[in-house]
């Protein structure tokens, strides 16, 4: 458990920032949060002969395939060095090091531990818990609560009713657009931002792109990111800022609530007109009358399938995902949301345990004063563990039912790409075909031209000397025969070495299958081909790394391909539970402890003392009003700049207890008005800053961005940035507005009482 603020001795001593170690860990945290805004990768050189040999050394071991069966690793793998390519190649291998919101504040803490800026007080604050927050009990928390909200949008109550708003709404633009942002908001407040996130902006971008007049998506995937984030302020499970918050400065459940309710509601009612009137006020995005496909009857009465299940939808998906499809991507894409999948049992019983959690965590929160405080994963941690049995064993109920679905779901999908594999190396062929009648044709017609020249130059008619075969022309060529050989000789036997070439000059994708088809000869005729190449060949070298893999020849065991299988069989048997806990945050977790140490580091070295000071100088000038107009400001910049909206709240949160500790020491008093109003406008600013200018100003405007990219919908910063700012902007003043109306009527000018 965290110790007590009045426990730990917060030292306000301002001279320590002049020591070289101060300096330094000011420009790490600094540089820490730049590199999380703006990511990118490191190229290390490292020795091909060692990366070789470690790489050998492993699959001695069996823990990956040996090098020659790996295709990873493309043309400059070992086996594909013949000849001069191995001087290509070289000697250095250039491996790429992330640096991004996981790496960066780990490596950075490192850092200062190497140089003793920081030890195990820091640590020990960043981790256990240090002035109230407790950042283990808190990603504890987090992560529980978190399988609960996610496994009940896996069983596809969000996209189900996300379905009835939808048909509640019907072909009129404004009432659904109404109806939409009704739903997310009220669902958000409840399970929070990421699950409307996962299954919310998925929703929408189907929904847009099986819609005739709606030209771009904008409206609807902005309105429903800010209604999520604006929803999550409410509840303080909603979002783990609030978790920090609530901690710093011991606040119940139900008085965050009670506090935070009444701007967050303001907030999103003034807001809705606000986006519908002016920020998108387009026909193009929305509509007054929105011209949806229709389904056909037959899909109408087709079983939906679990999406979870992998290769549920046999190759719909995939050619869902091919935006060359077009119509068909279309109608797939219309299957997706006007036929959606539920499974009844696990959302309602997901329902019950998160609405008994919830109250729980509300009932024991209110009655700590009484009872002694405990940690709020006491909580989550039961209730998610009856969550994660109910899953595991309603998939090993079905276990038969959904590894049918994937087998044949697989099985299609390979028959797919054998397909497509066979009509593109038929399309090699006829290309190479064309281009060698095109050199016969050239060929033919020097001829004629050489025979005229010695016709012009012998009218006496005298036999001329046999020509001489033109190298350069191509006559030499045993594959093209002599001058007499028609384009009907050609086409009857294609060129090997026609073919190869042209498989040179095509894209090394399309490269890829024709150069690794063991026991297929390319002078074949197309049809012979197909029918010697087995299906599983041809998927074996098309398929990407990251899908199926289907192998000719298994080859020997190794810990990778167990690993593979079992994930597989994981995957198969309890598509539920596997696919809760691929979606779950898992990131958050050392980028938080990271963040709570550099914070802690920042607490010891007198640099939040010093931002304490400057704040509390704003607030003598500038009051109660100032305290929540600078603080929501402060708090919506620092989710841009302080390594999202997490690690805004941390800073902030200290900055606010060191504040504290500053008139306690001269004894003078924050009055309960001030003190209140600046906390809340923070829960605000840490909530809202999620939609501000930046993608990483939160971890959900990350999954967000991801989401829409799988669906074919790219968002530029810039773009993010524009749409937002005026979003930010009147969701804040209002929101501060109301903050302000609100402390006035319900806090006195006395002194708070720590």
């Amino acid at each position: 458990m965290a110790e007590n603020l009045s426990d730990i001795d917060i030292d306000l001593n301002t001279d320590k920032i002049h020591e070289w170690r101060s300096i330094i860990t000011l420009v790490v945290f600094v540089l820490t949060n730049v590199v999380v805004l703006f990511p990118f990768h490191i190229p290390l050189p490292f020795p091909r002969v060692l990366e070789n040999a470690i790489l050998d050394a492993l699959s001695r071991l069996r823990v990956i395939a040996p090098r020659r069966s790996r295709s990873q690793y493309g043309p400059s793998s070992a086996n594909d060095h013949v000849g001069s390519q191995t001087e290509k190649v070289g000697l250095i291998v250039w491996l790429k090091f992330p640096m991004n919101f996981v790496t960066t504040p780990l490596i950075a803490d490192l850092f200062l531990l190497a140089i003793l800026a920081i030890g195990r007080e820091e640590v020990y604050g960043g981790t256990i818990g240090a002035n109230n927050i407790s950042p283990i009990d808190i990603m504890a928390f987090f992560i529980t609560l978190a399988y609960i909200a996610i496994s009940i949008d896996a069983s596809g109550l969000i996209r189900y009713l996300a379905f009835k708003v939808l048909q509640k709404g019907g072909k009129y633009g404004h009432r659904l657009f109404f109806y939409l942002y009704a739903f997310f908001f009220s669902l958000g407040t409840f399970i929070g931002n990421d699950p409307i996130i996962l299954s919310g902006t998925a929703f929408l971008a189907y929904m847009t792109r099986v819609s005739s007049n709606i030209i771009h998506p904008r409206a609807w995937i902005f309105a429903q990111f800010a209604v999520a984030n604006i929803a999550s302020a409410i509840l303080v499970s909603s979002n783990p800022t609030n978790l920090v918050l609530a901690g710093a400065f011991d606040i119940r459940f139900i008085d965050y609530t009670a506090n935070m309710i009444v701007p967050v509601v303001i907030t999103a009612i003034v807001l809705f007109p606000f986006l519908l009137y002016i920020v998108f006020a387009d026909e193009s995005l929305i509509p007054l009358s929105i011209q949806m496909h229709e389904l056909s009857e037959e899909a109408k009465s087709r079983k939906p399938v679990n999406p979870n299940i992998p290769h549920a939808r046999g190759n719909a998906e995939e050619e869902e995902n091919d935006p060359a499809n077009g119509e068909e991507s279309k109608q797939l894409s219309l299957e997706e949301i006007m036929n959606p999948f539920i499974d009844k049992g696990g959302a309602g019983f997901g329902a019950v345990v998160m609405a008994a959690t919830l109250i729980t965590l509300l009932a024991l929160n209110a009655a700590s004063q009484n009872t002694g405080e405990h940690p709020v994963f006491y909580v989550t941690l039961p209730a998610a563990f009856v969550m994660f049995c109910w899953d595991i064993a309603f998939g090993w109920l079905h276990r038969d039912e959904t590894r049918k679905i994937s087998r044949d779901g697989r099985r299609e999908v390979e028959r797919a790409r054998a397909e497509r594999l066979t009509r593109e190396l038929e399309e090699q062929e006829r290309a190479a075909h064309l281009e060698q009648e095109h050199q016969n044709n050239a060929v033919a017609n020097q001829s004629t031209s050489t025979q005229a020249r010695i016709l012009d130059a012998n009218p006496l008619g005298e036999n001329p000397p046999t020509p001489r075969a033109d190298p350069s022309a191509g006559l030499s060529d045993p594959k093209i025969g002599n001058g007499n050989t028609t384009g009907t000789d050609i086409d009857a036997r294609p060129s090997t070495s026609a073919i190869s070439t042209m498989d040179e000059k095509q894209d090394p994708e399309l490269r890829k299958p024709a150069r690794g088809l063991s026991g297929a000869t390319l002078s074949q005729g197309p049809g012979v081909r197909g029918r010697e190449l087995s299906e599983r060949e041809i998927d074996a070298e098309k398929q990407p790394p990251y899908s199926i893999t289907v192998r000719p020849e298994r080859g020997e065991t190794t810990l990778v391909s167990l690993i593979a299988d079992a994930y597989r069989w994981s995957q198969e048997t309890f598509p539920t539970a596997t696919a809760v806990l691929s979606h779950l945050p898992f990131a958050l977790v050392p980028f938080a402890f990271s963040m709570f140490v550099l914070v802690q580091a920042l607490v010891t070295k007198g640099w939040v003392p010093v931002f304490a000071y400057g704040w509390d100088h704003w607030v003598n000038r500038t009051g109660t009003v100032g305290s929540v107009g600078g603080m929501g400001f402060l708090s919506v910049i620092l989710c841009n700049f302080a390594g999202t909206n997490i690690g805004a709240t941390i800073l902030l949160s200290r900055v606010i207890q060191a504040w504290q500790k500053i008139h306690q020491a001269n004894g003078t008093i924050i009055t309960d008005r001030t003190f209140w109003a600046t906390v809340y406008s923070m829960a605000l600013g840490v909530n809202f800053g999620a939609f501000s200018t930046v993608f990483s100003a939160s971890l959900a405007g990350l999954l967000w961005r991801d989401i829409l990219a799988r669906k074919h919908i790219r968002v530029r910063r810039l773009d993010f940035a524009r749409v937002n700012l005026p979003i930010i902007g009147i969701a804040m003043v209002v929101g501060c507005a109301i903050l302000v109306g609100e402390v006035y009527i319900i806090r006195s000018e006395n002194a708070y009482d720590a």
